[in-house]
This record gives C-alpha cells, structure tokens and sequence, in this order.
C-alpha cells in the first residue's frame, strides 16, 4: 500500500468516537445510581420508559453539541457572546461552574463509599483528588488521555452492573411493561413525583451536552466527521439508557420496599443476596461511575466559565486547568465537611439548585439558539424535526426549573429565614433571663 493510500484510509468506526463517552461518564455518577436505584425500589420496573425518554432528550441535546463543536472553527462562548453578549455568556459560564461544583461533592462521596466499604481510609478523598490534580496538569495532551481513561471506566460500570442484574434474575415481562407509559403502574401523573424528576435531572445533564462542543473540537472533527459525531452521540445515548435500566432493574428485582438513603445503603442491601462478590461489583462500578464523572465534571466546569469570561477554552489554557482544579477542591471540602459533621451542607445544596433553576435553562437555549443560526452553522443549522424535538426539551427544563423553584428552593429558604428568625428571637429572651437571675 502507498503512503497516500494509507493515509487516506480512515481508522475503524470505535477509533473515531469518543466524546460520547466522556459525556455517558459524566451522566452516570453517584446521584445517578442512587437515584434510578431509588425509584426501582419504590416504583418497580414501571418507570423505564422515563429512562428512555429522558435519553432521548439527552441525546437529542449532546447531537446538537457535537454538531456545533464540529462545523465551528470557534468556541462556544466565544461564538455565544458574539450573538447574545458577554454579561450572559459570564452568567451562563458561572451558572455552570457552580452546577459542577454541586455534583463534585456528590461524587466524592461516591468515591468515599466505594472505598471506604473495604478500606480504613476515611479521606482516601484526598489521594484521589490529588491524583486528578497531577493529570490535569501533568500531561500535554489531557483530552487524549481523558478519553482513554473513560473508555476503561465505561466498560466497568456495563460489565459490573449487568452481572449484578443477571444475579437479581430481574422480570423480562414486567421490565418489557415498563417501557409503556402506565401499563407497569407508572402513568403520565407520577411525572412530579420528586423521585421521578430525579431520574430526569440526572439522566438529561445539559450542562454535559454543552460540553460536547467542547469535546468534538478537543477530538478534531471537522464536517467531513458529521456522521461520526451522530453515532457517537447514539452510541452515548444507549450506554446511558442500559445502565440506568440495569441499576432500576436490579433495585426493582431484590431490593423491592427498600429505601435507599445513599449509594452506600445500596451496595450494603445488595450484600445479603448477592454475597461479598456482588457487592465487591457493586461497589467497581459504583467508584468507577463516580471517579469518572469526578474528573470530567470538573472539567465541564472549569472549562466552560474559563471560555465565558474570554480567558480560552482548550486543554492547552492554563486557565482552563486553573478553574478545573477549583471545581475538584470545592468538591473534596465539601464532601469532607459531611463526612466529618454526618450532616448535609443544606445551604450549599439550596443554591446549588437556584443555581440550575436558572442557568439549565439557560444553557439549553443558547445551544439551541447557536445551533439554529444560519449565520453561525451555515447550511448545517437545525432542521425542523431537530428544533421540534429541543424545543419539547427545553419547555421540560423550564417545568422542572419551575417546580424546583416552587416545590424545593423557594419553601426551603422560607424555613431557613424561619429557623434563623426564630434564634434572633431566643437569644435576647435567654440574655434577658440571664441578666435576671443574676440580680
């Protein structure tokens, strides 16, 4: 073969994906399990069809992503404050740092309960924490190895949790009812059950889609490499729906009545079935699914407030690895704080999110806004199907933004104001009781 015909040979259909599974990691983290785990417990197998519609959304955002990473030689930011401004690119860039910074903890504990079920280490936090630190500015070349790194981390997780379900010998017929809306039980009016929206939240991550933008240009696609950007996103897409389904299944099969309080509580109930093996699976995928979306999350929001405030946008950045590094130690406090206390930080969860009652939404209609311009994509822009099926997504984000704001933020600092009302109060009245006992 000649040099010109080897170099015109294109490398095989797995070497060309990638950014997808960076992106399924980052979906698939500690709150995730916890979550679909949760539900499957409580509502059986009859709420996999929420799995899959939120997929879908998911997969119809990461497409946009990778589309618009791919035909533009530009950042995303960059290209967003030339149309909307800088002061809303910032606040969108902010609103993502401290959505990353809210998972981070969670996905320290994740890592915390995996480890801590066989080991002493109570801050094994810290080691792992610093290892992310060393990558990230340790090599060159940070998106290569990333990628590389999540590939292993996605293999684990489908190999780990689909041998605890072939253990649980989950119900085919009952599992194949619930991709029905109501025929398993679970109809269109359990959509606000808070568990329920959970599952959303966690499976339909547009901060991670926003991120594929990012991660096209970081592989170098260019339009020649549309139709590895779409299967790529496919391929994204059913690893997160079979994961989320084997982790519901397996709930709704043994752990049945169960609840479920932390991931920790779901390796230790599935301890008695399976024996110390299954939990040993358990508790891989569990750390792989939480170490995984612990480097990217960061990642997401390092990166993307870095690219806001005009400061670049690349791996090469040192900025970039700057902000990175503050979304891991946020995270590692934090969830060092709770391991500590044995309490939650409910004043950073109440903001963490106000925070994405607003910049979620935010962040989806820019991508659909870029996305949708002629002037930015050129002939590449949305088609109707495309706009149809993002704007149905995004009015899904603004009715769980609305029901976030008015069902969880807004009563909860209505307690808090309550609760430090009620201490301004007390304490005059025991100085006054004070001041009269000692006349």
């Amino acid at each position: 073969m000649s040099e010109e015909q080897a170099t015109s040979v294109r490398p095989h259909w797995w070497q060309r994906i990638g950014p997808g599974l960076v992106t399924a990691c980052v979906v698939i983290g500690p709150g995730s399990i916890l979550t679909s785990s949760n539900l499957g417990a409580k509502e059986g197998y009859s709420m996999i069809w929420v799995v899959l519609i939120s997929v879908i959304f998911m997969l119809v955002y990461t497409s946009l992503g990778a589309k618009l990473g791919t035909v533009t030689n530009e950042s995303t930011c960059t290209l967003l404050a030339k149309t909307v401004g800088r002061p809303l690119t910032i606040l969108i860039g902010c609103g993502v740092f401290f959505i990353s910074a809210a998972y981070q903890f969670g996905n320290n504990l994740g890592v915390h309960s995996a480890i801590e079920t066989y080991t002493n280490l109570k801050y094994g936090i810290v080691f792992f924490n610093a290892i992310s630190i060393a990558f990230l500015f340790g090599f060159k070349n940070l998106y290569k190895l990333v990628e590389r790194l999540m590939s292993v981390f996605v293999g684990l997780m489908l190999l780990s949790f689909a041998i605890n379900l072939i253990f649980a010998k989950p119900n085919l017929m009952e599992m194949a009812e619930g991709v029905i809306p109501g025929y398993g039980g679970g109809g269109l009016d359990s959509i606000l059950n808070i568990s329920l929206l959970g599952l959303i939240g966690t499976t339909f991550v547009i901060t991670a889609a926003f991120y594929q933008s990012y991660l096209a240009r970081f592989k170098g696609w260019k339009v020649a490499d549309l139709k590895d950007g779409r299967i790529d996103s496919c391929i994204s897409a059913t690893i997160m729906a079979l994961i989320t389904i084997m982790l519901m299944s397996t709930a709704a099969a043994e752990l049945r009545g169960q609840q479920l309080n932390s991931v920790a509580d779901v390796g230790n109930a599935l301890q008695p079935l399976f024996g110390d093996k299954g939990q040993i699976l358990f508790c891989i995928g569990l750390f792989s699914a939480a170490y995984s979306s612990f480097i990217v999350n960061s990642m997401i929001g390092g990166f993307i407030l870095s690219d806001s405030l005009g400061l670049g946008g690349t791996p090469q950045d040192k900025s970039t690895r700057i902000m990175t590094a503050a979304v891991l130690l946020i995270g590692m406090f934090v969830a060092m704080y709770v391991i500590e206390s044995g309490t939650k930080p409910v004043v950073a969860i109440v903001a963490a999110q106000a925070v994405t009652v607003v910049a979620a939404p935010l962040a989806a209609g820019a991508l659909l806004l870029l996305t949708s311009s002629k002037k930015v994509m050129g002939e590449h822009r949305n088609g109707p199907v495309m706009n149809i099926l993002a704007g149905i997504g995004f009015l899904l984000l603004l009715g769980m933004a609305w029901y976030i704001a008015t069902q969880k933020v807004i009563p909860q600092i209505q307690k808090m104001r309550a609760e430090s009302t009620a201490m301004i109060q007390v304490e005059p009245a025991e100085m006054k009781l004070a001041t009269q006992n000692k006349n």
